[in-house]
């Protein structure tokens, strides 16, 4: 699984383990919620504050 991570539209480098660590929490919590089939092709999460 591939991650990235932009703020205010600039990608922000990621480093192996935060890549593999944001890509394993989000596809893990994504999946185990109802109506979500585990052949998902991609995940987007937008956070605006």
């Amino acid at each position: 699984m591939n991650a990235k991570l932009f703020v205010d539209k600039k990608e922000v480098g990621l480093n192996e383990f935060v890549e593999k660590f944001l890509s394993g929490m989000v596809s893990g919590a994504v999946t185990s919620l109802r109506g979500v089939k585990e052949d998902w092709k991609s995940i987007e999460i937008v956070v605006e504050k």
